[in-house]
């Protein structure tokens, strides 16, 4: 079904519309994308006058853009560590992070677990290390709508609107568009209209706002805007949890220089044992990094492969 226009009265000022981006979703069109006033973008660093940077991409954050400064203090902790500049390279989207780490442009990268997994299945993508939060390296998809919505599954969202993020993103399309195709449905067929927001902060804004009825979200950001931010957490709920699955990951490309990938590792594994380490990880609701294990992306791939049209 080809999507309607969202159409959205929202207070001037408040919540600003790219008009660049509100382009009907369909299959052969991108989707449409929300920008918010109060969002914080992430800026690449200025080219460095310096030779051979670590250049690094945050494509996944374990924390909303509020954050985003802990990020900051820990690549500056990583460059110390390394004793080389860091750059940061911005990307939207994650297939572009992957497409950088394909090529070796990229020495490390935070992604999303899907992503991982389609790396490592087309290039050899490899896993450095994973955070663990409060005690565990799993992750969950939330299913939100607004605190007052009468929606109290997610069966009844149907013909209502719809927020993704990133079309490559496991908790916020991958887990909801495998429920749908368990009802024999797709995201065309199910919702009257629906949306990529490229975020999981402007996910849960939108339903915060009641822009959409109903987003998939990663379950750290929510958490960590439940903790930190609950008047915006609060004007939502949580309508079904997902099972657990692989945390979002950091990763390399394969061909990456065996000695910068184990200091790295190194870098990562020891960052809780100092007190400027700590502080970084506590402002990002982070135990530590452990080593992480593969097998943990096993039912990410066991979703990829039933929805895969049989031969």
């Amino acid at each position: 079904m080809v999507l309607k226009r969202l159409r959205i009265l929202i207070i001037i000022g408040f919540v600003l519309i790219s008009m660049a981006g509100l382009i009907s979703c369909s299959r052969e069109q991108e989707p449409k994308k929300i920008i918010f006033e109060e969002d914080i973008v992430l800026e690449a660093e200025e080219e460095l006058p310096e030779k051979n940077p670590i250049r690094i991409a945050i494509g996944s954050m374990m924390t909303p853009k509020e954050g985003y400064a802990y990020y900051k203090h820990l690549l500056n902790y990583i460059g110390e560590k390394m004793g080389r500049p860091v750059k940061l390279i911005d990307r939207e989207k994650y297939a572009e992070i992957i497409a950088l780490l394909k090529t070796g442009y990229l020495d490390i990268a935070f992604v999303c677990s899907k992503p991982y997994v389609d790396g490592h299945k087309e290039f050899g993508l490899e896993l450095l290390v994973v955070p663990q939060v409060n005690g565990k390296t799993e992750y969950y998809s939330y299913i939100i709508v607004p605190v007052d919505s009468p929606v109290k599954t997610f069966e009844e969202l149907r013909g209502k609107t719809f927020a993704f993020t990133d079309p490559g993103s496991n908790t916020g399309k991958l887990v909801p568009a495998h429920m749908l195709f368990k009802m024999n449905e797709t995201p065309d067929s199910f919702f009257k209209e629906y949306i990529f927001t490229y975020d999981h902060d402007k996910s849960i804004k939108a339903v915060a706002k009641k822009i959409v009825d109903g987003a998939s979200v990663d379950s750290l950001i929510w958490d960590y805007y439940n903790k930190f931010n609950p008047e915006l957490t609060s004007k939502t709920k949580i309508i079904l949890k997902s099972p657990p699955y692989g945390i979002t990951p950091v990763v390399v490309p394969p061909g990456l220089d065996p000695e910068i990938k184990n200091k790295l590792r190194k870098i990562f594994l020891d960052i809780h044992k100092d007190e400027e380490g700590k502080k970084i990880l506590e402002g990002m609701m982070i135990d530590k990094f452990v080593a992480g294990n593969d097998a943990s992306y096993n039912s990410i791939r066991g979703i990829i492969a039933s929805m895969e049209p049989r031969k």
